[in-house]
């Protein structure tokens, strides 16, 4: 009966009840009819207390910079500087998608934000040049894995409050891993381009002058991530601390200097904000609530004694544990497998010695993997539902990306030095 509320969250989950509702309800029976014994302030003490940490205030601050910097105009900053490093490969404008993606990691951290944006901007200029729909449509999906990996990605936010590990940590060790899975990307798409003959936008490729003369006009967006890097590396703001000075240099740049920030988008922005902020701080808090009830009954222990004894080996363990993911992103929506994952299996992996800011990468390259893929893909279906694809059309031309996606988490799975490169560099080790 201790595993029934695990039981139930899945049941509730798949009957449509918002993740966030589901784990509440699953608690609930667990300390109202399960363990009637414990006192039943204790789900509104966890309750409070998870909704009062610093860390969480990092959420609202970097969700509010990236809503203001789409209506900044960073995006077509960011895709004029894309165009002028990749217009001369094959697949010019696909190679644009995929290095957008990784640059927006730093603006927005949103993969569905970042799929949306690029489907209305690429997708349809993509169709004019000659690109099919299914290709254009599976590219765009595809390249917005990226964007949540590199940060300030939500996801990296949540991973370290569930783990209890260092949030600047995690910005720091998402830049590797996202860059690898743009590099895979891109290879993908050249192979694929010159078997089709997806031509060039450019005939030549950009002189170092043209490349300084537009780096310079987009400056002010290149610069925002290495901002982030060296704000806490010399110790001038926490993480948290960093969403605030993120929102400020994205009202000052909006406004003062691309001028594309008015006073009407105030109001978009806050609603914007306060959405998106919402229903990931809900989630968290309601992930802390049915972590308690898992506590009590010691399933993480029982989940790590019962794959321990099907092997101790690192390297073994590492590739269930991927097996895993892969197959629960299929049928589950990513925020809400690692929410429900991570706990269980942190367990696992500290026995074995493996850090955990590089198995949060591991978990989230996976779930990010699982938002292309039916039935539960979210960004399949926020791309196929903007230019109007058929899912069986976007899962065919999307089966490359995925392998190219998979490479990529096993070079981040296996190589941990890469993973924990930038963040040894930036705390030390």
């Amino acid at each position: 009966m201790g595993f029934a509320p695990l039981i139930i969250v899945l049941v509730l989950y798949f009957t449509g009840i918002p993740i966030a509702f589901a784990l509440f309800g699953a608690t609930l029976y667990y300390f109202a009819f399960l363990n009637t014994g414990s006192p039943a302030y204790l789900i509104l003490q966890k309750f409070i207390t998870s909704a009062q940490s610093f860390s969480l205030l990092a959420i609202p601050f970097f969700v509010m910079a990236g809503s203001i910097m789409n209506y900044a105009g960073i995006s077509e900053k960011l895709m004029a500087f894309a165009d002028v490093l990749t217009g001369h490969l094959p697949g010019a404008l696909a190679q644009v998608n995929v290095l957008l993606s990784m640059l927006m990691g730093g603006v927005s951290g949103s993969a569905n934000a970042d799929a949306a944006m690029e489907a209305k901007m690429l997708v349809p200029e993509m169709e004019r040049r000659g690109y099919s729909r299914g290709f254009s449509a599976a590219i765009t999906a595809a390249s917005s894995a990226v964007t949540p990996v590199i940060p300030p990605g939500i996801n990296l936010i949540i991973y370290a409050l569930i783990a209890n590990v260092s949030v600047g940590k995690m910005f720091m060790a998402g830049y590797v891993p996202g860059i690898f899975m743009a590099i895979c990307l891109m290879i993908a798409v050249h192979i694929i381009s010159k078997k089709r003959g997806y031509k060039p936008t450019r005939s030549h490729m950009a002189s170092g002058k043209e490349i300084g003369k537009q780096a310079l006009d987009s400056i002010w967006a290149i610069f925002f991530p290495f901002g982030i890097i060296g704000g806490m590396r010399i110790g001038i703001f926490t993480p948290s601390e960093c969403g605030a000075v993120a929102v400020l240099y994205t009202l000052i740049v909006g406004a003062l200097i691309y001028r594309r920030l008015k006073p009407e988008h105030t109001a978009l922005i806050l609603k914007e904000s306060v959405e998106g902020t919402a229903g990931v701080v809900l989630i968290i808090v309601a992930a802390n609530v049915f972590g308690q009830y898992m506590t009590w009954e010691g399933i993480p222990g029982m989940i790590s004694s019962a794959l321990l004894g099907v092997t101790s080996n690192t390297i073994v363990m590492l590739l269930i544990i991927n097996i895993i993911l892969l197959i629960v992103g299929m049928f589950m929506e990513g925020g809400a497998a690692m929410i429900i994952l991570a706990p269980l299996l942190i367990p696992v992996v500290s026995k074995l010695g493996v850090n955990l800011v590089h198995f949060g990468l591991i978990i989230i390259v996976n779930i990010m993997i699982g938002g292309l893929t039916p039935p539960f893909g979210s960004m399949m279906f926020t791309v196929c539902s903007i230019v109007d694809c058929p899912i069986p059309e976007f899962v065919k031309e999307c089966i490359p990306f995925i392998i190219a996606l998979l490479v990529a988490l096993l070079i981040v799975t296996y190589f941990p030095g890469l993973t924990l490169f930038v963040p040894n560099l930036v705390f030390g080790k």
